[in-house]
């Protein structure tokens, strides 16, 4: 089955994607996805800030080398590669909204616990890997009962309509994260900036909270047993031939605009020399690329064909990296925005199409362990990507690491122009799922 055209935009999302929907039902559907995408608003936004000032805080507060960022950066993800199957798993046994609430509360908590810490001289880099770290669990859960309770809230005939809108929210997020955590940081340092993320995180709780649609219990565990629930997980991907492509496609991906990810507070900070609000606002400006790419993406299916769209959006976009490492204190300044506004672009139109895409093809029952299955793979390379980013930059200095990375990403989306993607248009229809799976 192809991706699934996109509504109308004055049409509403609602799971039937009926239109003679009574006007009551109809309205609540809408709340609902409303109050979704405000949830994702607080989300995303409190995202982008941390991800700025958590590293500011271990440079300018306790003076970080660039090993430390890589291992700071690594902690952050490392939940993906140590409980990335199990956590599919569980997700599907639990009502995904619920998980998504305790989540946010965790964050909450965590971020609530820097100022404390801080004030009592406690702080460290220990402490930060094990918040980072912590965090990382907290996204990792959220994020798989997040795209697992989509196709419930909207249906599986606008996935790339709430997928796009989704992208749209947290780009625009991304947009104005960086901008905000910069100047935060310049006026109330890197800790009072964290501790404010613990109110956008209890937010989103409570938007979450609010949502009227109301899921089934899932069917008890009773017998099941948890490395049986994984086995299915993996079977399904890697039984599928598109799914196993996207999964290698994007793990190579992942491991190097990671390793970029990394490094970019500490090269524009140390090797380019900009100050902390000026740093926000470079990172800022470059998800640019991202909103405009949520804003069109479902023209680009239209036009070009979502299978077709899903290799041409990185086989374009990625050699654009090649410009940041030239950045320096002047007008090269923007050619490290112009490199990484491309970049978000290719990536947003990618994770949409993709996305979609798997959510479409994957059983109902199978949703929390393949999109935990998909993270696992895709994910669980970033922890290596932190350390081996930490790595370069001690040996070979900053730049040079960028460069490396860069060099890496260029050729990484040749994993799906050797496919068989290259010669469809769409995606194939939905293919049985494997006696292993079921």
């Amino acid at each position: 089955m192809s991706v699934p055209a996109a509504r109308p935009a004055s049409a509403s999302v609602s799971p039937s994607g009926s239109a003679a929907e009574p006007p009551a039902l109809e309205r609540r559907r809408r709340r609902d996805f409303r109050l979704f995408m405000s949830s994702h608003i607080c989300n995303e936004l409190g995202n982008s800030i941390t991800y700025v000032a958590l590293p500011l805080m271990a440079v300018l507060t306790l003076h970080a080398s660039a090993m430390e960022v890589g291992l700071l950066a690594a902690a952050e993800q490392a939940a993906f590669l140590l409980l990335g199957l199990p956590a599919g798993a569980w997700v599907d046994r639990m009502r995904r909204r619920g998980v998504m609430i305790a989540a946010d509360l965790a964050r909450t908590v965590l971020l609530a616990g820097l100022p404390l810490a801080y004030a009592l001289d406690l702080h460290s880099m220990p402490l930060l890997y094990a918040v980072a770290l912590l965090l990382g669990c907290a996204r990792l859960f959220g994020d798989v009962a997040d795209q697992s309770y989509l196709p419930t809230l909207v249906g599986e005939s606008t996935l790339i309509s709430g997928n796009s809108k989704l992208e749209t929210v947290r780009s625009a997020a991304e947009f104005s994260g960086p901008g905000v955590a910069g100047l935060l940081v310049q006026l109330f340092g890197p800790v009072g900036t964290l501790a404010g993320q613990a109110v956008t995180s209890l937010a989103s709780a409570v938007l979450l909270g609010r949502i009227g649609v109301r899921e089934e219990r899932p069917a008890p565990a009773g017998r099941r047993h948890l490395l049986r629930d994984i086995r299915e997980g993996l079977a399904f991907v890697l039984g599928h031939r598109v799914l196993r492509l996207i999964a290698l496609s994007t793990a190579s991906v992942n491991l190097f605009l990671s390793g970029i990810f990394a490094v970019e507070v500490l090269f524009l900070t140390r090797t380019v020399g900009l100050a902390p609000a000026a740093v926000g606002w470079v990172l800022t400006t470059a998800t640019v690329g991202s909103l405009l790419a949520a804003l069109v993406t479902e023209r680009l299916t239209r036009a070009v064909g979502a299978a077709r769209l899903t290799w041409l959006s990185l086989l374009v976009t990625m050699p654009f990296g090649l410009l940041l490492p030239s950045a320096g204190n002047d007008w090269r300044i923007a050619l490290f925005v112009l490199g990484s506004l491309v970049q978000s672009a290719g990536v947003t139109v990618y994770n949409i199409c993709q996305v979609a895409y798997r959510q479409t093809v994957c059983p109902p029952h199978l949703l929390g362990r393949m999109t935990a299955t998909m993270r696992f793979l895709v994910w669980g390379v970033l922890p290596i990507s932190g350390v081996l980013a930490g790595v370069l930059g001690e040996l070979f200095g900053v730049r040079t690491a960028l460069w490396i990375f860069a060099a890496a990403l260029s050729a990484a989306p040749l994993v799906l122009v050797c496919s068989p993607l290259r010669r469809m248009r769409e995606f194939e229809e939905r293919p049985p799922v494997p006696a292993s799976a079921q």
